[in-house]
């Protein structure tokens, strides 16, 4: 199995892929976090990345599709990727084909978690957490049974992450169209698009991928 995931912050990818990776065995591929762990690890393409970051640069798309064939070709992503976060544009993504297609493998499909914009900032910027043992509540979801008083702990002092703001949500979701625009239309012409209601309830938001995913072939393993 070979997928992307397309989503804004907050629509649910990471939970998603989680899921799916437990299921089918293949690797979720946050291109951020790999990108990270290369710097991190002190790789020879670690290394030229870091260089780049460090001279105040984007990293090209070379270093980036050079690192992923590395990627897949560790012994996890032997039953293929969840792809998140790339590509972001049509040269990406074609690179992104010849790289697969050097390897093997093809796209499967190309999920896309549609979300509300405006209940997607209101499901974000209402996320807080208890700032002594971290149980998290929403102001209109999920509050306290007792104002201002954690029920796992009893704590009285809660805390929001900096970027849970609906200011800050709202760049995030501009940028998020800004970044995905150009590769939706590239993929909808190789009809690999599948756009999902990412607002619907985590359980329903797993079956209508599954669904997906059984139209295309793919099938969890035994």
């Amino acid at each position: 199995m070979n997928i992307i995931l397309v989503g804004p912050p907050g629509a649910g990818k990471g939970t998603q892929a989680n899921i799916l990776e437990d299921r089918y065995h293949a690797k979720h591929i946050a291109t951020g976090d790999m990108l990270r762990a290369e710097v991190a690890a002190g790789t020879p393409i670690g290394l030229e990345a870091k260089a780049v970051m460090d001279a105040g640069q984007l990293v090209s798309d070379g270093i980036l599709i050079r690192m992923l064939g590395s990627r897949l070709g560790q012994p996890d992503c032997a039953h293929g990727m969840i792809l998140d976060g790339f590509p972001r544009t049509v040269p990406q993504a074609e690179a992104l084909n010849d790289l697969l297609a050097a390897s093997g493998r093809h796209l499967d499909a190309v999920i896309v978690l549609d979300v509300d914009e405006e209940a997607l900032v209101e499901r974000i910027s209402g996320r807080f957490a208890c700032a002594k043992c971290g149980a998290g509540y929403h102001r209109s979801f999920h509050p306290p049974t007792q104002n201002g008083i954690c029920d796992k702990c009893g704590g009285n002092e809660f805390s929001q992450r900096p970027d849970d703001n609906a200011d800050v949500v709202r760049r995030r979701l501009v940028a998020y169209r800004e970044q995905t625009a150009p590769i939706l239309p590239y993929y909808a012409g190789r009809n690999l698009v599948y756009k999902l209601d990412g607002m619907a309830p985590m359980d329903e938001v797993t079956k209508a991928i599954e669904n997906v995913l059984r139209q295309v072939g793919v099938a969890a393993p035994a």
